[in-house]
């Protein structure tokens, strides 16, 4: 006998699908990704996709409809769409002639600039994988992670070369970016990017056996960064997801701070390309030159982390309100936690254009809070998009009821395979965790209470840093704030506070005390306090905590 329940979700789950699919296709034929209006050039674009998939495919598709318009304005000048496709072309070529063949394992260490850019497209037509490595890392650590990921061939920026000096591989290590004459064909007796580029044909590319696909490493807070690996998506949703909540648009042009080995500044660059935005990208985030820029292109987007966000409030008389920013639909922030304060001020600066992008290397989007809801609640991350679900379990596996905290589940298009070097998220059925826990709150959005393993116990009650972190980040005084806890005889565990004050403004250790006392719980009060000229930030500024957790 048939069970009609069983029956239900074999018949519903493709339909499920196909809803999903054609919202995340009206989304991005809304964002200028698709041209319904244009029936050649959605076969072409289907053509291409089929043939290299999202990333090789959005290149190719951004030239097919933008050819001449700019593609992309870095350091060393513009590029338009036609260039890029070209020259990806010329860079996949060249690599075939050397002998890199389908399969291979590419690392990529630079910068935000094009040559990062020719890496990722050319990489995706030759069937390649291609690993972004972190610009912060020392030599033992990218020596590391390149003999686990099984690196075949290195393309790093030349500051980065005494990093990987000794690291062998088999197809050698070319320079991505030079700090010289671009044009030179070696640098520090390495070839250039630039001279493959050269020596390859710019002709249209066969297609690769099979897509390409893209190693991004977690942040590494916590130790050595595992790879999370994903092949290139066949389905629009996650893309689509994006584009239903941020306003991404055809022409816009999109300034991109966060680095772009990072799955949040790669995912908003290969956006921008793919809805015919002008990327605007350079090698180093300045608040002063990223502003600067904005104003000088007419920018319609903002691609940020918190911190960000900070350091352009910060500035005195050549901040936000000294620019004529009137053409920015959206600024994006993610990477970190957005604290409420930081999300009123930045929209009171800006206006109401700002976006909070919740998600993680393991489970990509999960949810997006446009500017009514963090007008409605600043703590939120918002609700999911199109094609994300998300729920709250206790420890036992069970749906937690609305209001309460529990650990956060994400299921999507985009979830990850699995870490390279082994193990694996939690999973329930299709779901991923994220590694938070969080709630409801009455309005549908979920609020992030922190991290699951970040809570303590402090004379028998459960805290969560976050909390304090985001109340003393609301203090005039603050700049910058991060809390952990620490052991302590009596009460098991203790928190200690580590705070950056505002330049020309006075705090104290009690002042810090009596400001939490004022507002939460007695035994969310830090025990300590420890004030400091920065916070130790990863490049992608995610505070490293491990750093804080060996202060003596």
């Amino acid at each position: 006998m048939i069970d009609i329940s069983t029956l239900r979700r074999k018949i519903g789950a493709p339909i499920d699908r196909a809803i999903v699919e054609a919202q995340a296709a009206a989304a991005l034929a809304g964002a200028g990704a698709i041209g319904w209006k244009e029936p050649r050039s959605i076969l072409k674009t289907l053509q291409a996709m089929n043939k290299f998939g999202a990333v090789g495919g959005g290149i190719v598709n951004a030239a097919l409809r933008h050819g001449d318009r700019i593609g992309v304005i870095d350091d060393r000048g513009t590029l338009t769409f036609r260039d890029l496709d070209e020259r990806s072309n010329a860079l996949a070529a060249a690599l075939a002639d050397r002998g890199v063949r389908e399969g291979a394992t590419i690392g990529l260490l630079a910068r935000n600039h094009r040559g990062l850019l020719d890496a990722s497209f050319a990489a995706a037509k030759g069937g390649l994988r291609l690993l972004y490595l972190n610009t912060d890392f020392a030599g033992p650590q990218a020596s590391d992670v390149c003999e686990r990921e099984g690196v075949d061939l290195l393309i790093v920026d030349e500051e980065f070369l005494p990093v990987v000096d000794g690291i062998e591989v088999a197809h050698g290590t070319f320079v991505a970016w030079t700090d010289t004459d671009p044009v030179d064909d070696r640098v520090g007796g390495r070839e250039t990017l630039e001279s493959l580029i050269a020596s390859g044909d710019r002709g249209e590319r066969p297609a690769p056996a099979r897509h390409g696909a893209v190693v991004i490493l977690t942040s590494g807070t916590t130790g050595l960064p595992k790879g999370a690996p994903r092949s290139q998506p066949k389905s629009l949703a996650g893309p689509g997801a994006v584009v239903s909540k941020i306003p991404f648009h055809d022409g816009g042009r999109v300034y991109v701070g966060p680095p772009l080995f990072h799955a949040w500044g790669l995912l908003t660059a290969m956006l921008a390309i793919s809805t015919g935005s002008t990327l605007i990208l350079t090698r180093r985030f300045d608040a002063t030159r990223a502003l600067d820029l904005m104003e000088e292109h007419r920018a319609t987007g903002l691609v940020v982390v918190p911190v960000m966000l900070s350091r352009m409030l910060a500035l005195d008389d050549s901040g936000p309100a000294s620019r004529r920013l009137g053409q920015l639909r959206f600024i994006a922030s993610s990477g970190a936690q957005l604290e409420s304060s930081l999300a009123i001020a930045t929209m009171d600066a800006f206006g109401d254009v700002l976006y909070n992008f919740y998600g993680s290397t393991e489970v990509a989007c999960a949810a997006i809070a446009t500017p009514e809801d963090l007008r409605a609640n600043p703590s939120s991350v918002g609700k999911p998009p199109i094609g994300s679900t998300v729920r709250l379990y206790d420890d036992a596996g069970r749906e937690v009821p609305a209001g309460a905290t529990g650990r956060i589940f994400v299921g999507n298009s985009l979830s990850f395979e699995g870490y390279t070097g082994g193990g694996d998220k939690d999973r329930i059925g299709n779901l991923v965790s994220t590694g938070d826990v969080g709630h409801w709150d009455s309005g549908g959005r979920l609020v992030i209470d922190g991290r699951d393993d970040d809570m303590i116990v402090s004379g028998g009650e459960n805290v969560f840093p976050a909390e304090v972190e985001d109340l003393l980040a609301g203090h005039e005084a603050v700049m910058e704030v991060a809390v952990i806890g620490v052991k302590d005889k009596e009460l098991g565990q203790r928190l200690r506070a580590f705070i950056v004050v505002r330049a020309g403004m006075t705090l104290t250790e009690q002042g810090v005390r009596d400001y939490v006392k004022a507002n939460l719980a007695r035994y969310k009060v830090p025990k300590t306090v420890v004030f400091l000229d920065e916070l130790p930030r990863n490049p992608t500024g995610k505070v490293l905590k491990r750093v804080l957790r060996d202060w003596d």
